[in-house]
């Protein structure tokens, strides 16, 4: 059994050989166990040290509807969805036409034998694979054979790329953790597809894979949630309360995972943290805050209808001063919108969540080492602020696998914040007030619930309170506590993640974005840098925004900012924020559902230059 190698001809006549640069597409039905044969792909190419990226787009029920899933390989190393496909494996009569209509000329398609060619192409080269015929030769269980099937695409890939079988078996080991049956059974229709296209097809086309080194040494493969789920669970939390809610839910079931292992007292053999599914979004909230009141770190994860009946326990969080976690997987709305589709559609609703004067932290992590680490900055600050704190993720970064560096341990300790001790209160004396500024920060001092001296216990008010958190609807009261919260906020901007710069001395413009749009930015950049146009850019990680953003909008004439949403809501916040340089703010904003790619920004930037 040969595998092409690095020395072997691709018969490729003139065009010469593409190595680990293209895109697959893999076409496939929902619920048909495709999810374990995407992921042995993109795991044996990641291993192989080749950068890739995985784009999982599938419909919101169970089974039948029809998935695709994206790998994105890339020698230069650029992680960002591309508009184009150069291999299409078709396993999907319903989309068959469609799917094989979209490649990119040049390209191949491979493609279940018991389906139609719609239109034979000229500038594509056709593989038919013998799905059903391999799997009867197979002889399996019949409630495996549609799940197994999806093996047999696996096998012909892994012969016409090129991927060795040794790291298919590793990753096929990881896929099923390590269990012998699933892996034996898996790797048996791997082996019989790949000795079927060796002894039955040509490759005619350019495309195959090569190790590399350099890229993927010392990183991992992992999805956003998964990290998110982790961090929480390293710094500190201690319960969580919950609704399940596509893209959310994993971050939830990666701790009901995870937890025995990392959070049991090996003492007392106790949890040291609670997990409650509520029977709503607003019981979760409700919990979130009570724990947060009595002392507990505290979170919740939803997407953006979890959010909308959140708006009233949110404003309590912020107006009463308890520290609250909302981890925000966004998804494309409105209403209940495309719950599996990518979107940063919740800039605005988070920052500004409530009714009446309220703005909240928003904090935005760009990649699955960030949510690990923001799970542990959003309840420090939440802490050290008294108050709610949204990170916003996405289902791009939430649920796709992404090669990222690997998580550390937190060394430093929790910031509890400013929470008094009964030595603290003797001191205090009658002068403890729970809304008091005494440090001129605008954040007050707390105490926790079972601290056992007589001053520790207040009321806490979502009605209006003065600063002995008495009932008051004085207006001078109520103005004193409004200026307070706003200088606290005023302090929030000191305290959030300062935001990355990559400055270049001769930048034209400035270019400001967030989140999972970063890959696709700077791909944008070495384009527009090929045609001439030079640019700075800012990564954005949190609201509020800070002195090194105003600065960066007013060091250029134009500034670009790129988002994933319909409206530009971070470019209208941006605007509200600083007035005297909203003329300078060009808003770049997109929402079709997908994830933003190097390509339209490149354009759409180049159309306001032009």
């Amino acid at each position: 059994m040969s595998v092409i190698t690095q020395e072997q001809p691709t018969q490729a006549g003139e065009r010469g050989a593409i190595v680990n640069d293209f895109a697959i597409n893999v076409a496939t039905v929902n619920g048909s166990g495709s999810q374990s044969s995407n992921g042995v792909l993109i795991r044996s190419l990641f291993k192989m040290g080749i950068p890739v990226t995985g784009k999982n787009l599938f419909p919101s029920n169970i089974q039948g509807l029809p998935t695709w899933y994206i790998i994105r390989l890339s020698k230069d190393g650029y992680l960002a969805r591309r508009e184009t496909t150069e291999v299409q494996i078709c396993m999907n009569g319903r989309t068959v036409a469609e799917d094989m209509a979209q490649v990119a000329p040049g390209g191949v398609v491979l493609y279940d034998d018991t389906l139609p060619i719609a239109a034979r192409r000229k500038d594509v080269t056709y593989y038919p694979m013998p799905v059903k015929a391999l799997v009867k030769e197979a002889n399996l269980p019949a409630k495996l054979r549609d799940y197994v099937a999806n093996m047999v695409y696996v096998g012909v890939t892994s012969w016409l790329l090129g991927i060795p079988l040794a790291q298919i078996e590793d990753a096929l080991s990881w896929v099923f953790q390590g269990k012998e049956k699933a892996v034996a059974l898996n790797l048996d229709m791997v082996k019989r597809a790949y000795d079927w296209a060796e002894g039955n097809l040509t490759k005619e086309d350019p495309f195959r894979v090569e190790p590399m080194t350099g890229f993927n040494e010392g990183k991992i493969l992992v999805d956003g949630n998964t990290a998110a789920g982790l961090g929480a669970l390293f710094n500190g939390v201690q319960l969580v309360a919950w609704y399940p809610i596509t893209p959310s839910t994993s971050v939830v079931e990666t701790m009901i995972k995870h937890g025995p292992k990392l959070r049991t007292d090996p003492e007392t053999g106790k949890a040291t943290y609670g997990i409650i599914q509520a029977e709503d979004e607003l019981a979760a909230i409700g919990m979130v805050v009570g724990a947060g009141w009595a002392g507990a770190r505290a979170m919740t994860a939803t997407s953006g209808p979890g959010i909308s009946l959140m708006a009233e326990i949110a404003g309590l969080a912020y107006f009463a001063e308890v520290p609250s976690v909302i981890w925000d997987v966004q998804r494309m709305g409105p209403s209940t919108g495309l719950p599996t589709r990518t979107s940063q559609g919740d800039i605005l609703s988070a920052y500004y969540l409530s009714h009446g004067d309220t703005r909240h932290v928003v904090l935005f992590p760009s990649t699955p080492k960030e949510c690990f680490e923001f799970a542990g900055t959003a309840f420090d600050l939440a802490e050290r602020l008294q108050t709610l704190v949204f990170v916003l993720s996405d289902l791009d970064l939430g649920m796709n696998m992404h090669i990222s560096d690997p998580f550390e341990y937190p060394e430093k300790p929790m910031d509890r914040g400013k929470v008094l001790s009964v030595e603290d209160l003797e001191k205090m004396g009658a002068s403890w007030g729970r809304y008091k500024d005494v440090d001129g920060d605008g954040i007050p001092y707390r105490t926790l619930p079972g601290t056992k001296h007589p001053l520790a216990a207040y009321f806490t008010r979502g009605t209006g309170h003065n600063e002995y958190a008495q009932y008051s609807e004085r207006p001078d009261d109520w103005e004193r506590n409004l200026q307070r919260l706003h200088r606290k906020f005023e302090t929030a901007r000191t305290l959030v993640p300062e935001p990355i710069l990559h400055e270049e001395a001769d930048a034209q413009i400035g270019i400001i974005s967030l989140g999972t749009n970063d890959p696709a930015v700077q791909e944008a950049r070495d384009r527009l840098a090929e045609a001439g146009v030079a640019s700075s850019y800012l990564r954005l990680r949190a609201l509020p925004i800070n002195g090194a953003v105003r600065e960066f909008m007013a060091r250029y004439d134009k500034v670009f900012v790129v988002e994933n949403n319909a409206d530009g809501q971070l470019c209208q916040i941006l605007q509200t924020e600083e007035p005297t340089l909203a003329s300078k703010l060009i808003s770049v904003s997109k929402c079709d559902g997908l994830p933003l790619s190097a390509r339209w920004i490149t354009e759409s930037i180049q159309a306001h230059l032009d």
